[in-house]
């Protein structure tokens, strides 16, 4: 038998109706490398067996619609989910309106959610280093339309600084922009460097006034039981974080 299913709920001081989760790798029906809960549909898995975690995904949460799957490809666009196709190429969706789903895929790239202390609109962004460096971020706080000390984020569960070694031109890249985030980078192995992708994460926010901002204690690559990783495993699966409001009473 299997593992439970487990999700993990954003621990952020946004309002009740705002619903912000992050699967784990346990509780699905794909084989390995893909074991078990694998929700990506474009990493060479069993097309059926992801149509059965995906659906037990909806059932498990009450999701009010099919979540909007995105086609991702490491850069800044970020679609209005209520108008998005299914498949859309971005890397991140905002809604303004309850009973829409946005989800993004990973497995060591970062998950950054966004709400308003209101709980009126949600967005949600996939942050690997390359669409962090290019403002993916930031477009997605644009997005939203309103000031950034009317905002929460939460920071899901990615890489952490221990494990996430990189070249000097990742560094170059992130202090070209700002020279201060040169402190999110520490001496690695042969001289390469540690990314703290949080940390650089939550740089990006401040500088558009997001200053609420919560997780980023989690390490996917280090929790080999909990989380996929592709920087550990190569092949493996995708875990789905997902953001949508109901209906504020």
């Amino acid at each position: 038998m299997s593992a439970p299913r487990d999700y993990l709920h954003a621990d952020w001081p946004a309002p009740p109706w705002v619903h912000a989760v992050t699967t784990t790798r346990s509780g699905g029906v794909s084989a390995a490398p893909y074991a078990s809960f694998n929700l990506g549909d474009h990493v060479g898995d069993d097309p059926a067996a992801v149509r059965v975690n995906r659906a037990a995904l909806r059932a498990d949460l009450g999701l009010p619609a099919e979540p909007l799957w995105l086609t991702q490809v490491h850069g800044t666009r970020i679609v209005d989910a209520r108008r998005a196709a299914p498949g859309a190429e971005a890397d991140g969706a905002v809604t303004p309106a309850p009973g829409i789903v946005c989800a993004v895929l990973t497995a060591d790239c970062l998950p950054v959610f966004v709400c308003d202390r209101a709980g009126t609109r949600a967005a949600l962004v996939h942050a690997g280093w390359r669409g962090l460096a290019a403002g993916a971020v930031e477009r997605a706080v644009e997005a939203l339309g309103l000031p950034g000390e009317r905002l929460l984020a939460w920071l899901g569960p990615a890489i952490g600084p221990a494990a996430f070694e990189v070249g000097a031109e990742v560094r170059d890249a992130f202090v070209a922009h700002d020279r201060a985030a040169a402190a999110d980078f520490h001496d690695g192995r042969d001289g390469r460097f540690r990314a703290d992708l949080y940390g650089l994460a939550r740089r990006r926010l401040a500088a558009r006034g997001v200053t609420a901002v919560s997780g980023g204690r989690r390490c996917t690559h280090g929790e080999a039981d909990r989380f996929f990783s592709f920087r550990r495993d190569g092949r493996c699966g995708r875990m789905a974080s997902l953001i949508w409001l109901d209906p504020a009473p």
